[in-house]
């Protein structure tokens, strides 16, 4: 499928977008994505379409990985979300391997949390400094 200039004009407008955004604004863009990506796996695992579903999983593993290592260990809760991290990580690798649609459904239900938290800390962090460059990871 060719590209077309308004493929181009998408993807450049992305790419500004996550170069301008604050650390806090990243990782919610990555949250939100990770949650896309499990849910778009899980539908076609429900529709046997395994190469998309595994396309979505490994991404959706690429994104733990970045998330992973953004964690700075001056903040406390670093080892107990790595930790997380790290179960999540394996089970979406069981999931592909397995193609096994309640271990997904159990990786969405992981994330959802997280995601919910992430989107509340930032906000707090935005509500009480417009400018903070604050890293949340």
């Amino acid at each position: 499928m060719p590209i077309t200039s308004l493929d181009r004009a998408k993807q450049q407008y992305l790419e500004q977008q996550v170069a301008s955004a604050s650390p806090e604004r990243l990782l919610i863009l990555l949250y939100d994505r990770l949650l896309v990506d499990i849910e778009r796996a899980g539908v076609s695992q429900d529709a046997a379409e395994w190469a998309a579903a595994g396309a979505h999983l490994t991404h959706a593993q690429q994104i733990v990985a970045e998330l992973n290592g953004s964690l700075t260990d001056a903040w406390e809760g670093a080892v107990e979300l790595r930790s997380v991290y790290t179960y999540l990580t394996s089970r979406l690798i069981t999931a592909n391997i397995t193609r096994d649609r309640a271990v997904t459904a159990e990786c969405r239900d992981l994330v959802i949390p997280l995601r919910e938290a992430w989107h509340a800390a930032a906000a707090a962090v935005t509500a009480t400094s417009p400018t903070s460059t604050s890293a949340l990871a």
